[in-house]
């Protein structure tokens, strides 16, 4: 059985919605979370790192990655387009956007703001994050257009990757009223019970 190292509010809240979503049994170990003041590696999982899955001999802590291995050992074709297709491409696009791209300027405000004592000297580096953050966003809102998801009408696990980003967005406040499409979107995914259910978890 799968069985994940979760802390709340961490990325391995994606892991979870993604087990609930696919309906997978899996086991939950939950952990507290220690700010990496010193440390990247301090958490009380296998790697050091939250999320962290254990699936027999496989261990892994990066979240896209782990996304990528549930859909593709347990998926059987759900949450994902099929390989080789335009829908496929945009997929992978979006999955990889949402840590790489988009999450990175997040994750400079919460290590300035939250981790570090001397927030107070450096306005420039987070005024400068907060700028590069809202670009992330105002690429996504763009290249989404009116699409209900990330891939046209089809809910998908980019989604998921997505849909934490944007739960950190707003609670930064960057996701504001300069991005109501963006808001709508989150608002559908909040609304599904798999993420009720991997949010509630405490």
């Amino acid at each position: 059985m799968i069985k994940l190292y979760f802390a709340p509010r961490t990325r391995a809240v994606r892991i979870l919605w993604l087990l609930e979503e696919l309906g997978l049994p899996y086991a939950l170990e939950r952990v507290d979370f220690l700010p990496p003041a010193k440390n990247f590696f301090a958490q009380r999982t296998p790697l050091g790192k939250l999320p962290t899955l254990e699936d027999g001999d496989v261990i892994m802590c990066e979240s896209g990655a782990i996304v990528e291995y549930i859909l593709e050992r347990y998926g059987k074709g759900r949450l994902a387009p099929p390989v080789g297709t335009r829908e496929r491409a945009q997929f992978l696009q979006w999955l990889h956007f949402a840590e790489s791209t988009a999450f990175p300027p997040l994750g400079i405000l919460v290590w300035l703001t939250l981790y570090r004592s001397d927030a107070e000297h450096q306005s420039a580096l987070i005024q400068d994050a907060r700028a590069r953050a809202a670009m992330g966003l105002d690429f996504l809102a763009r290249e989404m257009g009116r699409n209900t998801y990330l891939i046209g009408d089809d809910f998908s696990a980019a989604d998921i990757m997505m849909g934490f980003t944007l739960v950190a967005a707003r609670l930064l406040g960057i996701l504001d009223d300069r991005f109501p499409t963006l808001q709508q979107y989150l608002g559908r995914l909040q609304a599904r019970p798999a993420f009720q259910k991997a949010a509630a978890v405490a």
